[in-house]
């Protein structure tokens, strides 16, 4: 049945903060999207990426270099996604449409297909999160990991906050060679209708995924002086550290202790506005960082992106104060860990208590 969120109490809260977020920009005379720091940002990381590409392909270096840089690919990976492809996906990254389009095609960079991507994150993840059976992002292995506490319970996830790590570590593989496929040709994600695609998207599916596979396994092996073997590992660990950098960033804003799994009530409804039900299931990590900020490119700032999608994540660290003093004077929840550790405990504390009875969730 339609999941709707109904605004029970007529929570005026997302009229109010849209209004100090609006005022703010038009004040300062700002544009919302990205300025000269983010395209400096922009830069820097693209450039990084294709640098160690480069280095890679230059067959100049020995083994225990190579690798290194397959573990600095694998991580430029990430923080191209963070903070171009995740910002250009939204339409945050600049006012004009094609630029966004054109830098949220660096996602292919990833192994990953922008696509199916803005249809399971931007459509599904952002409007029902962290609702199971809805939002699929919390479905982080299925019947390996457990988030949703009316799941039948496992003898083994009861180890569940020990090998989820490592679990992290294979998203960013399975994205490559498994994950873009089934979603792509699954009739239904969440609530939304999944059966139709446009014909060229089943073109740039094959296509982009074959060139992903010929630039980073064919080509490197024909210029390269190294095994089969060799190359398996290089392509692996620098998925590994893309994987563990993505999946982690994305846990600790939404699976940490103090953020809510709602059930809908009957199996209809939110009884909460949509903006309090961001609120609700989502967390800032270490906000007053500026490495954070950085590297993450905004995600340690979920809950002002979840609330302003559109806003390039470069404006954030101002959006923060008004977002947290508006939930103030409502009595609203917001949730955050002061620092990244204290985020990667939460979210180990909270596996370990999933991976228990439900009854002891109760307690």
């Amino acid at each position: 049945m339609p999941l709707k969120f109904i605004n029970t109490t007529r929570s005026p809260f997302f009229a109010t903060v849209r209004q100090r977020v609006d005022a703010y920009f038009k004040e300062k005379d700002l544009s919302t999207h990205a300025n000269g720091a983010m395209w400096t940002k922009a830069l820097f990381f693209l450039g990084g990426y294709l640098t160690l590409y480069g280095l890679l392909l230059s067959n100049q270096f020995g083994p225990w270099a190579m690798l290194a840089l397959c573990v600095g690919l694998g991580a430029f990976a990430a923080f191209i996604g963070f903070n171009i492809s995740h910002d250009a996906l939204h339409g945050a990254f600049s006012s004009k449409g094609w630029i966004n389009r054109l830098l949220g095609d660096t996602f292919y960079l990833l192994g990953a297909n922008p696509y199916v991507w803005k249809i399971t994150h931007n459509v599904v993840h952002h409007t029902y999160t962290n609702i199971p059976g809805h939002d699929e992002d919390i479905e982080i292995a299925p019947g390996l990991i457990r988030v949703d506490t009316d799941e039948p319970l496992r003898p083994w996830q009861r180890f569940q906050h020990y090998y989820a790590f490592p679990l992290y570590g294979l998203a960013s593989l399975s994205w490559v060679f498994r994950k873009d496929y089934l979603k792509f040709f699954k009739a239904q994600i969440g609530q939304y209708d999944n059966s139709v695609h446009p014909r060229q998207q089943y073109i740039m599916l094959f296509a982009s995924k074959a060139a992903y596979y010929f630039f980073f396994l064919v080509l490197p092996y024909w210029l390269l002086d190294i095994t089969l073997g060799q190359l398996a590992i290089g392509f692996v660990v620098m998925h590994v550290v893309e994987g563990l950098i993505i999946g982690l960033v994305f846990q600790l804003a939404h699976v940490v202790e103090g953020t809510a799994f709602p059930v809908p009530t009957e199996g209809v409804g939110i009884q909460e506005a949509w903006a309090v039900h961001q609120l609700r299931t989502t967390a800032n990590f270490a906000p007053r960082s500026a490495i954070a900020a950085f590297f993450c490119g905004g995600l340690n700032r979920q809950i002002e992106h979840h609330l302003f999608p559109k806003i390039c994540h470069i404006h954030y660290p101002a959006l923060t104060a008004i977002i947290r003093q508006t939930a103030q004077d409502f009595d609203l929840p917001y949730l955050e860990n002061p620092s990244f550790f204290s985020a990667l405990r939460s979210h180990y504390r909270l596996l370990k208590l999933l991976g228990r009875p439900s009854t002891t969730l109760a307690a």
